[in-house]
């Protein structure tokens, strides 16, 4: 292993966390200003005001981006270890994680079971493969309600259990109800065979796992007792369409780099996304029962977005909380289309609102916090950009309608001339792009420098990267709105439906494009109408928002194509690594033949699954800290983190 797997610790951590602190605050304020003195010409109004402010939140949550691509590039291309520091060496062979019981636990809900049993059967097939393979079992936790599904699901768990015995225990269960959906399938399952295992790993339906991540992920925790949580970094895989294979390459591109400038910044203290991380059971158990929320859904009853608040909550009795940056093969699939990408995110929203009623919880730290803001903020910026631009618009028509009073009193000796300052408009606007953009010129210049070949050689890599910008660009101003009805949606008190996930590839028809769309065209239309008859010069400024939401109809349409898809796969754009040099999962994955149809077939059942080792999951409180339940758990992991690692 790499040195970064040595003592874990991160040095200068609170002098890292306030040099990012003020580099953030430094460069919105100096954003700020610049705003401040376009708008104050005549002084400032009301409705400049609110610009004004929505412009700087708005900003500094840019600048937060900014500041973290690029540490993360000078890190990434160092060759330094983002918690750690230390130089990088070559990567050793896995070594034997030692004694251990690990559960590859795999919540699934009306999932397609060919598919979840082809890719969960690819990452078992891969541990398989290594030489330190004893001590893992896999748990399939279905809360599955349509029984037609439940059948196809019982019949190809059963087969694959057939295809891995005696090899790789396989087990399946159940539940009879679906209280706390995926939080509360974890939890039933810890609370009915937890002290079988000492970590789970948590896979979604649509996870890809390479054997030797698994086995590494395992020895991490054997080696470092009081870290509590590992988080890998999941890139999307799988992806034919335009519209999937664009998200993966950003993905591909990006977040590994803003991964390493989170670590350098997050310590031990980082985030849980859900799913392809190891939890130690004992840890997760013992301080993660999530209580319901008061109050009514959406903002209240349970906790949708549980990962966040897992992470905290672990945090918060002392075990650490690391995102691992080094393990590659750790993969997910992408929604197909724009519409299901946004019907994610407006379960995502949901969750994330949630938070904002846990900022003030008792005993967590700063730092999980911050998660639960930032979360918050990812979507709210969008409702907050649309304000910004509806009040900007507003504005910019008044004054272009108004006349400007040269003599404001009867003795005044000299006019009050207007005063332009489209000089400064367009120094912000530039830096403006810059700061959005520079994330993403990092992540395209840190490959051209270190692994061209993997995204199909250098050219085609800045084309591929011209092209991702370009579509991001047009994609902006409907996610904008689409976010901002979520938001409101909630605040409105619509609860989010619990559906399973679209990734299968296929074109989006016409009538379902126009349908969820034309509200944003005909804004688009009146927006564009009303600036240019009112405003010409902001309707320009104002080009690349209306002319988004114009062709909102066409771009769902055309970026679902599977075929279009695929000829950029021929033409080598939006090229990913994992196309490049596919590791043995993703190999296996792709060759895997869908499975057959269960439904003239006679239901085979999965064998039952293992006896219980039950065990207490308490519920927290966010509302008082330490309870006196809470002690003996903090003493625990105090002794787990001064015990020695296994041998």
């Amino acid at each position: 292993m790499s040195s970064a797997d040595g003592s874990l610790r991160a040095p200068w951590l609170a002098a890292r966390q306030a040099l990012v602190a003020l580099l953030v605050l430094a460069t919105t304020a100096l954003g700020g200003w610049a705003m401040f003195d376009i708008l104050n010409v005549d002084g400032i109004t009301v409705l400049q005001g609110i610009v004004l402010g929505l412009f700087v939140i708005i900003f500094g949550w840019i600048t937060v981006a900014l500041w973290t691509a690029i540490i993360g590039f000078l890190l990434r291309l160092t060759r330094r270890d983002p918690l750690t520091l230390e130089r990088l060496d070559s990567p050793a062979p896995t070594s034997d994680p030692g004694e251990h019981c690990t559960a590859l636990v795999m919540p699934i809900h009306n999932e397609d079971p060919e598919r979840v049993v082809g890719g969960l059967e690819s990452t078992c097939r891969s541990l398989l493969d290594q030489p330190h393979v004893r001590g893992f079992e896999v748990f399939v936790l279905s809360d599955t309600r349509d029984e037609a599904i439940a059948r196809r699901e019982q019949a190809a768990i059963a087969g694959l259990q057939r295809r891995l015995a005696p090899e790789l225990a396989v087990h399946y269960r159940r539940r009879d109800d679906n209280r706390g959906r995926k939080a509360g399938n974890l939890a039933d399952f810890c609370r009915r065979w937890g002290h079988r295992y000492d970590y789970l790993v948590v896979l979604d339906a649509d996870s890809l796992m390479g054997g030797e991540t698994l086995v590494s992920l395992v020895a991490r925790m054997q080696a470092h007792p009081g870290v509590g949580l590992i988080q890998t970094v999941p890139i999307p895989v799988g992806a034919c369409s335009v519209f999937g294979r664009f998200t993966q390459f950003a993905a591909a591109l990006h977040s590994p780099l803003l991964a390493t400038g989170r670590c350098f910044w997050q310590g031990d203290a980082a985030n849980f996304w859900g799913h392809n991380a190891i939890l130690r059971t004992r840890a997760y158990m013992a301080c993660c029962g999530l209580p319901t929320l008061s109050g009514t859904p959406p903002l209240g009853g349970e906790i949708l977005s549980h990962d966040f608040v897992e992470a905290a909550l672990m945090r918060r009795a002392g075990w650490r909380v690391h995102l691992d940056v080094h393990l590659d093969e750790s993969h997910e699939e992408v929604p197909s289309h724009l519409l299901a990408f946004a019907r994610r995110d407006r379960r995502w929203i949901q969750g994330n609102l949630q938070h904002l009623r846990l900022l003030g919880a008792r005993g967590l730290h700063p730092m999980s916090r911050l998660h639960f803001l930032s979360g918050a903020l990812a979507y709210l910026t969008s409702l907050l950009w649309g304000l910004m631009l509806v009040v900007s618009s507003v504005d910019a028509i008044g004054r272009a309608q108004g006349r400007h009073e040269f003599f404001r009193t009867g003795d005044q000796l000299f006019p009050d001339w207007p005063i332009a300052t489209s000089n400064l408009m367009l120094p912000l606007l530039i830096s403006t792009g810059v700061i959005l953009l520079l994330p993403k010129v990092l992540g395209c210049l840190l490959s051209v420098i270190q692994r061209p070949g993997a995204f199909g050689g250098r050219a085609r890599l800045l084309a591929s990267t011209l092209l991702e910008i370009a579509l991001a660009i047009l994609v902006a101003p409907l996610m904008m709105l689409l976010h901002s009805r979520f938001i409101l949606g909630v605040l409105g008190g619509h609860e989010v439906r619990w559906d399973a996930q679209d990734r299968e590839g296929r074109p989006v028809p016409w009538g379902e494009a126009f349908r969820h769309t034309w509200l944003a065209t005909l804004i688009g239309v009146g927006w564009a109408a009303s600036t240019y008859l009112l405003a010409t010069m902001f309707f320009w400024w104002l080009a690349p928002v209306w002319g988004g939401l114009l062709i909102a109809a066409p771009l769902v349409r055309v970026t679902s194509s599977p075929t279009l898809g695929r000829w950029l796969t021929r033409a080598g754009l939006l090229r990913v690594p994992a196309e490049a040099t596919p590791p043995p999962v993703l190999r296996r994955w792709a060759l895997a033949p869908p499975g057959p149809s269960m439904a003239s077939t006679p239901v085979a059942r999965p064998a039952p699954p293992p006896p219980e080792a039950p065990g207490e999951m308490p519920l927290q409180s966010f509302v008082a800290w330490p309870p006196a339940s809470a002690r003996p758990i903090m003493a625990m992991n105090h002794t787990a983190r001064s015990a020695p690692p296994h041998e």
